[in-house]
């Protein structure tokens, strides 16, 4: 194996840990800290110079900071004569920013991010679930977009007590991952829930296309922000005469009122992975269960260092 270097910002320090323990590698030593006016002070503590450096470190809330680390550490070690830099970045800020809306005036804020990351020295970006899989077209470098999926399937089929599941897309666009999920889950059956609104200033009304009665209902999604729309979905699942609600997401974002929305006794239970910490008040719901993507992200880190395939993980 080549001489790997692992660093981590202060984004993710618990994944960063179990990532390097998966690989029996270290995490380098660098100074990732404030200045007394507030910016970012870096300083990497090692030799650096020829070796194949991985950063590992989400761009989750706060996100500007966290996004700022991460560039300001890449310089750092572009300086010091790293001899490949490759981002790992579990999740990707901005990725909802992919678009023009219309004729809006409003930036592509993820090609920005692209471009920032390109322009400053990063030779690969690692990442987990892009919102939207065609971000990685925004990159000038090789972008590898791995799959928290199987993570999160390993767990349902671990769950024995599940009766005559079914998997349940909370929208449209999530039907093409739905659909994955169930085909995994040994060609499950599957709902959606086509989310409408009448008219404008009238409520959005759910409509389940699919039986969940007397099912236990498994929610995919790639992520879960505030958590009003997923919870509303449940909500209308359990009206439909759904067993029990679970919640399956790569991204814990939970951003906003996220804590009190989640508190609904709508969703029996939550499932996420390490990407994005947990607040305190999150941790305190009770019910909000954390997988680690470690062990993928380490192997994925070992096959890129290798120039071994990617794809083939997931094959």
């Amino acid at each position: 194996m080549p001489d790997i270097k692992l660093f981590a910002g202060n984004a993710t320090p618990e994944l960063a840990k179990r990532i390097s323990e998966r690989l029996y590698i270290s995490l380098g030593d660098a100074t990732v800290g404030r200045f007394s006016d507030g910016e970012i002070q870096v300083q990497i503590n090692e030799n650096v110079r020829g070796s194949d450096v991985f950063i590992i470190q989400s761009t989750c809330a706060p996100t500007n900071d966290n996004l700022m680390e991460l560039i300001v550490m890449v310089d750092a070690l572009r300086r010091a004569s790293a001899g490949r830099i490759t981002a790992v970045i579990p999740y990707f800020g901005y990725a909802r920013q992919d678009r023009r809306v219309r004729s809006a005036r409003v930036p592509i804020t993820a090609k920005v991010v692209a471009d920032f990351l390109s322009s400053v020295g990063v030779d690969r970006v690692l990442t987990c679930d892009l919102h939207a899989e065609q971000i990685q077209g925004f990159f000038d470098v090789p972008v590898d977009n791995v799959f928290g999926t199987p993570v999160l399937i390993h767990d349902i089929l671990k769950k024995t007590d599940l009766e005559n599941p079914i998997v349940v897309s909370p929208d449209i666009g999530g039907v093409v991952r739905a659909r994955a999920v169930a085909k995994l889950l040994n060609d499950s059956d599957m709902a959606i829930i086509d989310k409408r609104r009448p008219k404008a200033n009238v409520s959005q009304v759910m409509h389940i296309i699919g039986d969940v009665t007397g099912r236990d209902c498994i929610l995919v999604d790639d992520m879960i922000d505030t958590g009003g729309t997923l919870c509303k979905a449940a909500e209308a699942l359990k009206e439909r005469g759904a067993k029990r609600v679970f919640a399956y997401a790569t991204h814990a974002v939970f951003s906003g009122s996220a804590a009190k929305n989640l508190a609904s006794d709508s969703l029996d239970e939550i499932v996420v992975t390490d990407t994005v910490p947990l607040t305190p008040e999150i941790k305190a719901l009770g019910k909000v269960r954390v997988l680690t993507l470690s062990g993928m992200l380490a192997e994925a880190i070992r096959r890129i260092s290798n120039e071994e395939s990617i794809s083939a993980m997931f094959s």
